[in-house]
């Protein structure tokens, strides 16, 4: 009688926790990254949510996600390692130079241009400000609020938190 009591406990605790599992791992397959689309996707309703954002809000937000996706980079939904240059794969002003080295051989070497990337960094910044000008007329003042002190604390932190801290 104890065996059958333990034996239906741990079956339950068992279902419990597969059950408890993130369905994301369902809807796409191992290893694929998400597309455009669905990252903009998800943000939006990263956003919606944590703000509380209406069905209208949502709606206008989802739009300026959308369209400011490739300005953005990865953060919007952009191409992975949006601060790339145009399809080449390189840091912006990163040139391919061959550097001779002391035994004669030569290497190629990428030299990234500081102006070059102090203009993309300014166009980043350019792109983020109006990004907000346009948010700002989406969300009420306290939702804004709320966001900038978020964004403002995202910046002192630095890099993300593991995924079992969030939320």
């Amino acid at each position: 009688m104890k065996k059958t009591i333990l034996a239906i406990a741990a079956t339950i605790m068992i279902a419990t926790a597969v059950q408890a599992q993130d369905d994301d791992s369902k809807k796409r397959p191992q290893g694929k990254r998400p597309d455009r689309t669905e990252m903009v996707e998800h943000r939006t309703s990263m956003v919606v949510k944590k703000y509380g954002l209406n069905d209208e809000q949502a709606k206008k937000l989802l739009e300026l996600n959308k369209a400011y996706a490739d300005k953005m980079g990865p953060r919007m939904g952009g191409r992975q390692g949006g601060h790339r240059g145009p399809g080449n794969g390189q840091r912006p002003g990163a040139d391919k130079k061959q550097e001779k080295k002391a035994d004669g051989t030569t290497e190629a070497t990428l030299k990234p241009n500081d102006s070059e990337r102090k203009a993309h960094r300014e166009q980043m910044e350019a792109n983020m400000k109006a990004y907000d000008a346009e948010l700002q007329k989406i969300m009420t003042p306290e939702q804004f609020k709320n966001y900038k002190a978020d964004q403002e604390k995202m910046r002192k932190e630095g890099p993300r938190k593991p995924r079992q801290n969030q939320q």
